[in-house]
């Protein structure tokens, strides 16, 4: 599997996507497939090889196999992975189909814009981008309950019993390093558990970013609409004449009061 391709293709959703998608991909991209190409493919490389029953009847040990394990866990994450990551190409993919749309109107329209930026997230496009992150969520949880279905929880036993044809009676099976796997499945369970609560995150944070833009506009046409069925008039002067006449009453008791003096001393 081509997992760089992968990841130069959704490299390109980041600079499209908010804080908490970044940090969605970089953890899709560190805590799980990273761990799912390093560590995890060769922890479950020999699964099969070093499953041993306790019986020499031929195929037991294969339908036991069968029974115990319905899928490899290899297979079920690289599964979970491709869905996972599928929704966000959604979102480059309406980009793209903006741009292009912008450059035709463009090219018809004289250089004028169809979009100040095809990346915004508004209309379409932030419901392609809600869209994408119920998707992620959506897939994340179902296959966690899958894994939970299939294992009955998420543990490895080390001894597995099996009574199924053509084992001439029950049997013991026994996985080959058992706390090893169940260390790494726990720990890609944890990362699953992670990316979806950063999903609901970002729902809650772009909902609640739209309501709050909403409630400004809201209020803001309401403050407008008011304002031109209620015209305002100044129905008192400003303070400042009531100082400048204040000023003005001083300079001329004062002028009054000089006045007399003057006269008094003249006279005498």
């Amino acid at each position: 599997m081509n997992w760089s391709g992968l990841e130069s293709l959704l490299s390109g959703v980041n600079k499209y996507s908010t804080a908490f998608g970044r940090i969605w991909l970089s953890m899709v991209f560190v805590f799980r497939v990273l761990v799912f190409v390093v560590a995890a493919q060769r922890v479950w490389g020999d699964d099969s090889k070093d499953f041993v029953c306790n019986t020499r009847q031929p195929g037991c040990t294969n339908i036991c196999y069968d029974h115990i394990f319905p899928i490899s866990h290899i297979r079920l994450w690289a599964l979970q992975l491709i869905f996972v990551t599928c929704p966000s190409l959604l979102v480059m993919a309406h980009v793209k189909f903006r741009e292009e749309k912008d450059k035709k109107y463009v090219e018809s329209h004289q250089g004028s814009h169809l979009y100040a930026n095809p990346g915004k997230k508004r209309g379409g496009l932030w419901w392609t981008y809600l869209l994408s992150l119920f998707f992620k969520a959506g897939f994340d949880i179902s296959f966690l309950y899958i894994l939970y279905r299939i294992y009955h929880g998420y543990d490895l036993p080390r001894l597995s019993k099996c009574s199924l044809d053509p084992c001439p009676n029950t049997v013991d099976c026994f996985i080959s390093r058992p706390t090893e796997k169940k260390i790494f499945m726990l720990f890609m369970v944890t990362s699953s558990a992670l990316c979806i609560f950063m999903c609901i995150c970002e729902m809650f944070y772009l909902v609640g970013k739209r309501l709050v833009k909403r409630f400004k506009v809201r209020h803001e046409n309401q403050r407008i609409v008011f304002a031109d069925q209620h015209e305002l008039t100044n129905m008192a002067p400003p303070r400042s004449r009531y100082k400048k006449t204040e000023r003005t009453l001083t300079d001329t008791n004062q002028s009054k009061s000089m006045r007399r003096e003057v006269g008094e001393i003249t006279t005498l």
